[in-house]
């Protein structure tokens, strides 16, 4: 485990703002985009609203631009009447969805979808409950997953273009609803930064100081991610039993399987964090896991586990899929394994440390450069305001 003396900071929310003050943040530019997402959240609203409002608010030359969701509803015509753009991001269909975009298209304004995931087409449901380990035996889930994914889908078929997280995602849209796609992807925000940007310095300054227990850190740990981590599980296993200097770090819920339960006294689990002080957990553990089920679902989520990583100075080990396939470079700035390739690829970096700070020091810079919040203004700015034309 990597020695590193940030301490747990205090966290609040910082989207937590009355409409009155998001209200006066659009109207503050002589352009103006609105994003609609339904409550804000720690996951899809931070990447695809917050993160979007930092840039444009921060780096933009005379942009406003707020966020909105279902507990403004009554304010929502003064929104569509103030905005030039309206964004709304992964919005399940209702009355108040409708009467934004009719209004919207009524005064020749546009509208435009974004999206980080695969839940907007019907013909995939199957494939999402079997990927998410839901029961589908139970037919509530298939009520509850063919609603919620039919009326996204609406959504999106009613407005004018599509914002995605990759390339491989912006083919599926395209696919379902005829819509004019682009890519931004997923990013790191300021507050991020700053606490891995100290972080990182730390480790490097310290020649990336670290204690004999080897960690190994997987971040996504929810019930719904098993099938995922099960791709891993049995060489996880196989590597622990071989290595008694491997440890496993788990952020979340996770069913120890695959001859895990073996290893129990080497397992720590960790309660989810806000994703402040997630950098700093990530920031302990030499290898960073993002085992995941290869199919179309999967292959529409983003490399933000990377590029959160490295930050701060923590090697990624990953599936092969198409966001990470295109992020990673093999033995440059991190491992791709296949279902067969995890045991070689954690024993790789465990086996010697020489060569680590070299391909930490990379994935750092090339996260630097791709995925930090202060380059990303021209390429929203271009989606956002660089056309107007609607489609027919």
């Amino acid at each position: 485990m990597f020695i590193v003396s940030e301490q747990p900071h205090a966290y609040k929310d910082p989207w937590d703002i009355p409409f009155s003050e998001r209200f006066r943040a659009l109207c503050a530019g002589s352009r103006r985009v609105a994003y609609f997402y339904e409550r804000p959240d720690t996951s899809t609203f931070r990447y695809r609203v917050y993160n979007m409002i930092q840039v444009l608010r921060s780096l933009g030359q005379d942009i406003g631009a707020g966020f909105f969701g279902n507990d403004d509803k009554d304010d929502l015509t003064r929104v569509v009447d103030a905005a030039d753009v309206i964004v709304i991001c992964r919005a399940r269909y209702n009355q108040h969805i409708n009467q934004m975009i009719t209004r919207a298209r009524e005064q020749g304004k546009r509208v435009v979808f974004d999206v980080d995931d695969l839940v907007f087409n019907t013909d995939y449901v199957h494939l999402i409950l079997r990927t998410l380990d839901q029961d589908i035996e139970v037919p509530q889930a298939w009520d509850t997953w063919f609603g919620l994914i039919g009326r996204i889908g609406a959504t999106l078929r009613m407005c004018d273009s599509a914002i995605a997280t990759n390339a491989y995602l912006a083919n599926k849209i395209s696919e379902y609803s005829g819509l004019p796609t682009e890519v931004i992807p997923n990013f790191l925000n300021r507050e991020q930064l700053a606490i891995s940007d100290r972080i990182f310095k730390e480790k490097v300054d310290s020649g990336f100081r670290r204690t004999d227990a080897i960690h190994i850190g997987y971040f996504s740990g929810t019930p719904t991610h098993n099938h995922d981590f099960a791709v891993a599980a049995k060489a996880l296993a196989a590597a622990m039993k071989e290595d008694t200097r491997l440890r496993l770090l788990v952020v979340g819920f996770l069913e120890l399987k695959g001859g895990l339960e073996a290893y129990s006294d080497r397992i720590e689990f960790y309660p989810l964090h806000d994703f402040v002080n997630l950098q700093r957990i990530m920031s302990l553990v030499e290898i960073n896991i993002v085992p995941l089920v290869d199919n179309g679902f999967t292959n529409c989520k983003s490399e933000l586990k990377y590029f959160e990583a490295a930050a701060v100075g923590t090697l990624t080990v990953a599936t092969p899929i198409h966001s990470y396939a295109s992020a990673i470079t093999p033995g440059e700035n991190g491992y791709l394994a296949r279902s067969t390739d995890w045991g070689d690829c954690i024993g790789r970096l465990s086996d010697d440390f020489r060569g680590y700070a070299a391909m930490a020091e990379r994935a750092h810079a090339h996260t630097m450069a791709t995925y930090g919040w202060f380059n990303q203004l021209e390429r929203i700015e271009r989606v956002l305001f660089g056309g107007n034309s609607r489609r027919r």
